[in-house]
């Protein structure tokens, strides 16, 4: 299997969190990439760089009034008075239809939805990297290849058309499905992270083309909150093109991989001929955010799974936050894919 990843993702070196009104460090870390080219290694990846195919991919999917937003903004806050190191939004508007501000402290309201997606020098050149990474993946199956994995970090599940957040500033596998969709196919997203692909959902959620379906904790009481219940299943067009899958926190094993038996039988449903898995590393039973409890074993079981629809199938990386297994985790999924 091919893995994509670019140098200049290392450039996105975020410092800042907030969580529960306590400023932290962000998990979202740099060194993650050192873990996740060793885990795809060890799964007998073959790591090569992406091909750069210029904005036109990234901006079928975002907002050139967000693509001008995430290109210019440093240097923008840079300019105020007092700033912080880094972009992060105090205000925020009430609904998308507010007015759009000037100011660069305005916009970054507008276009961070979240304090977890600070904004530095580096970011959008990571970003940019990261979202072309998932399209030279994308590419590789195209050209005839089962499977490839893009190590897409910066993540992109959390990020709207015109919203970052959780993370994440461009959303790495929606750019991916749009680019299957573009070449004829019919793609099926499935995110297995640990928190729900809102920002996923909402790019495609009233749209029949493209299937999303995403296994994650339930948000009731959980990250992202507002987004990932079951009732949540589309609109207009979309209708019925929306699969949400809630679980209880700590669901083991045995939960998660019954409940991708119904995700993947929704696909199957779909007549999807190619699969982007939104692969989040995050669900086990030992990440910071201690959502649910998969096992290392139960990731080479999920890879089986997927690998069971007998689809092309793109894996990009979501979530998965540093602690022992992290590498070990990547290799388990990737390996019981081709094993399979």
């Amino acid at each position: 299997m091919k893995a994509i990843f670019d140098d200049r993702q290392w450039k996105h070196t975020p410092r800042h969190f907030m969580a529960n009104g306590a400023i932290l460090p962000n998990p979202e870390q740099a060194e993650r990439i050192d873990i996740l080219l060793a885990g795809a290694r060890a799964a007998g990846c073959e790591v090569q760089a992406p091909v750069d195919a210029g904005l036109g991919p990234i901006a079928a999917i975002h907002s050139a009034e967000y693509l001008t937003f995430l290109q210019n903004i440093y240097a923008r806050w840079r300019r105020i008075e007092g700033a912080g190191e880094e972009v992060i939004p105090n205000i925020h508007p009430a609904n998308r239809g507010d007015s759009y501000p000037k100011s660069a402290i305005g916009q970054a309201g507008y276009h961070q939805g979240d304090t977890a997606c600070p904004i530095a020098s580096g970011t959008w050149e990571a970003a940019y990297w990261s979202a072309q990474s998932a399209v030279s993946g994308a590419d590789v199956v195209l050209g005839g290849e089962r499977a490839a994995y893009a190590l897409s970090r910066p993540p992109g599940h959390h990020a709207f058309g015109d919203l970052a957040g959780g993370f994440c500033f461009l959303n790495n596998s929606a750019i991916a499905a749009e680019r299957f969709l573009a070449n004829g196919l019919r793609p099926a997203i499935l995110d297995v992270d640990v928190h729900h692909g809102n920002g996923t959902q909402g790019i495609f959620y009233g749209r029949r083309d493209v299937l999303t379906v995403s296994i994650h904790a339930d948000p009731a009481r959980f990250y992202p909150f507002f987004w990932g219940h079951a009732h949540e299943r589309g609109e207009g067009a979309g209708l019925g093109y929306n699969l949400n899958l809630p679980l209880a926190r700590g669901t083991d094993d045995a939960g998660f991989l019954a409940t991708l038996d119904a995700a993947l039988a929704q696909i199957r449903s779909f007549g999807a001929d190619v699969v982007v898995v939104a692969l989040g590393l995050d669900a086990y039973e030992g990440d910071p955010f201690k959502g649910l409890a998969v096992t290392t074993p139960g990731f080479a079981r999920i890879g089986a799974a997927i690998a069971g629809l007998g689809l092309p199938t793109l894996f990009v990386q979501e979530g998965g936050y540093i602690c022992d297994a992290l590498g070990d985790n990547l290799t388990s999924v990737l390996g019981g894919f081709t094993e399979a």
